[in-house]
């Protein structure tokens, strides 16, 4: 039986009226949320209390070394009998901790450190856990697990794919069993019945996709849709009363806190039904071939945000062109409405870049992770314009059932966490719409990386050779190099100019995301090159052989900046973890789409000075990258914004029926 009493005392959280534990979905305050964010920039730092807790715990571990098993399992149970009534206060955590710590120190032969108690304590806290890449999230999210079970919470442990997930929970399987907690995984193409069994476990490990898209099939079974799709809810549950997956929403620790719950979070997750399209394919087709005649900025005009517009010339150049094509082309509505998207998708989407094509299906790219959304499709015709563009089948229109987004999803949760290696850039927006504050835990050992001189050139052409030639040069010497790159097309770019050059190496990118994990657990051999999109590696550790690490460590090399600087981060956290060895730089070109794109007349006026060697070429180009991504980063927090405004709109337009208590 489900016990969240040690989630909610002394939070001030109001729990639902639903048919499961989920926060209630509180009053929305503009102001009060921009506030809190202000707020948390003055907030007093704990380093007095933290101190205190170490020392606390650790005093305890002589004791525990000498208990039996059945003695850590019964005193972790006793101390989260207290947590119901006291809440996860210090004292009862370096108990509670102290027992967890010595069970993997048994079990799993690996000893929690210091920073990863504090890490486990951010999260029952409710916070963002800052570690370094290379730190032990995967264990140090054991203490918080363990600790919530035992307290009578369903713990979701989220993760950004099935594979880190699956991988994670056979990892720290032994510990869990040893504390007597059954454990779940939840993963893609599993059935009702067995997603339901997993989620009935104290610790489920799962992917944020399927556990949000579960989240809203329950929404539906239980009522909580329009009279129009009481039909569906029939089909979900035929014998009466609905059953659902999931058993509550009490704790999520979220993998990779930053991907989930910024980057990702621009954009509502849909559950929806395919209907026969209005329109035939020929009229798609039509739209391409109309579209691909037209000449840029005399009949259309592209936007630095990739939107198109016609010019009037180019709308009456249209009304010319289909003028014999009847059906919806009478319409002059459907003429610009078809010719504007069908530019979209030839000017504005391309392929191995914001899409890929597999097994014949247009198949979206996350531009911040690099992954495939295979799930997802673009809205109001534009996927299936892109389809008709690659001459592919032309699926049918989608039409929503239900909505939520990550902000609204992840906020109903009774306790939320999570870990990254980078927080710290987002943490007022984190804190504004999530409510969460960003602790960066210190490093089991002093970094030991070096960034090297940023090297800058015009032209992509020039800095594609460049990258080739530093990567050959480094892996020539015995040590292990990874490239990051922003798209699936300039990987294989690289790749090409590889082989031209007679250099072994791996491309890993959104074609091989089944194996990403283990290209990149394999990247820290002597003379290896990986070459990946900014997917590479999240959550999987590159383990240097000890030839590499005498050599000098990982290199990696940035060949793009980022419109997020976290983004750049992780990649260069790559090297270096846990005191080893390790270099960094970033070979980039001004052509690159950050700068193009967010202070094109900027990066046009300053280009003579940017490119060279010199400290003043260096400082300045710095400068230009920082300004650059700030642009970005505030465009992205207003889509970010919008995307929640919107879907709030959504849900009252629809006269939603919500399940908890407003």
């Amino acid at each position: 039986m489900s016990d969240v009493r040690a989630l909610v005392v002394g939070r001030g959280i109001e729990v639902g009226d639903g048919v499961y534990h989920e926060r209630a979905e509180p009053p929305h305050s503009v102001l009060e949320e921009i506030l809190r964010a202000w707020a948390s920039r003055f907030a007093m730092g704990g380093a007095g209390r933290a101190q205190a807790f170490l020392k606390r715990a650790n005093a305890l571990e002589s004791i525990r070394l000498v208990e039996d098993d059945q003695t850590l399992r019964g005193g972790l149970q006793a101390v989260a009998q207290q947590m119901c009534t006291q809440g996860f206060v210090d004292e009862l955590l370096a108990q509670a901790f102290s027992f967890v710590r010595e069970g993997s120190r048994r079990v799993l032969g690996m000893r929690h450190h210091d920073v990863q108690l504090l890490a486990g304590r951010a999260l029952l806290q409710g916070k963002i856990a800052e570690m370094a890449t290379g730190e032990g999230k995967t264990l140090a999210a054991t203490l918080a697990a363990c600790t919530a079970a035992a307290a009578g919470a369903a713990v979701h442990v989220v993760t950004v794919n099935d594979y880190l997930g699956a991988r994670d929970a056979e990892k720290n399987a032994p510990l869990f069993t040893f504390f007597e907690f059954t454990l779940g995984v939840v993963v893609q193409d599993m059935s009702a019945g067995d997603r339901r069994k997993q989620y009935g476990c104290h610790i489920v490990y799962v992917s944020n996709k399927e556990l949000t898209f579960d989240y809203l099939k329950d929404r539906i079974s239980v009522g909580g849709v329009l009279k129009a799709h009481q039909k569906l809810r029939r089909l979900h549950s035929p014998h009466g009363a609905p059953q659902t997956i999931l058993r509550g929403l009490h704790v999520a620790i979220v993998d990779e806190a930053d991907s989930v719950l910024i980057d990702e979070a621009r954009t509502p997750l849909i559950i929806s039904e395919t209907l026969p399209d209005d329109l035939d394919e020929v009229v798609y087709q039509q739209a391409i071939a109309l579209a691909g005649s037209l000449v840029a900025e005399a009949d259309y005009v592209l936007t630095k945000d990739r939107d198109i517009w016609l010019t009037q010339a180019g709308y009456a150049k249209v009304q010319s062109l289909s003028s014999d094509l009847g059906g919806v082309w009478k319409s002059p509505l459907w003429q610009k409405e078809l010719v504007q998207k069908a530019l979209s998708a030839l000017h504005s989407f391309h392929r191995d870049e914001h899409y890929i094509i597999a097994e014949n299906k247009v198949q979206i790219v996350d531009e911040f992770t690099g992954r495939v959304m295979p799930d997802r499709t673009w809205e109001r015709g534009l996927h299936q314009m892109i389809e008709a563009k690659e001459n592919c089948e032309i699926t049918g229109q989608r039409k929503t059932l239900q909505q939520i987004t990550y902000q609204r999803f992840f906020g109903r949760y009774l306790l939320l966490a999570g870990m990254t290696g980078t927080a710290k850039e987002v943490e007022l927006e984190i804190k504004r719409v999530y409510d969460l504050s960003a602790v960066r835990i210190p490093t089991h050992k002093p970094s030991k990386r070096i960034r090297l001189a940023d090297r800058v050139f015009h032209t992509s052409e020039e800095r594609w050779q460049a990258v080739a030639n530093r990567a050959a040069e480094v892996a020539a010497g015995g040590r292990s190099v990874l490239v990051g790159t922003r798209s699936v097309e300039a990987s294989e770019t690289l790749g090409r100019l590889l082989e031209e050059l007679g250099v072994a190496h791996t491309v890993l990118n959104a074609r091989q995301d089944k194996t990403e994990a283990d290209a990149i657990e394999h990247a820290g051999q002597p003379g290896r090159i990986t070459v990946a999109t900014n997917m590479a590696g999240r959550g999987t550790d590159i383990k240097l052989s000890p030839e590499v690490e005498a050599k000098g460590g990982l290199h990696v090399i940035l060949t793009e900046f980022h419109e997020s600087a976290r983004i750049d981060r992780q990649l260069f956290g790559r090297s270096a973890r846990q005191g080893d060895p390790g270099t960094t730089e970033a070979i980039v070109c001004l052509q690159d789409e950050l700068f193009v794109r967010y202070i094109p007349s900027l990066s046009a006026l300053i280009a003579p000075w940017c490119v060279g060697s010199s400290r003043r070429s260096v400082s300045l180009f710095r400068w230009v990258v920082i300004y650059a991504q700030a642009n970005a980063e505030r465009k992205n927090r207003h889509i970010r914004l919008d995307t929640i405004g919107r879907d709030r709109k959504w849900q009252q337009a629809l006269g939603f029926v919500g399940i908890t208590k407003k």
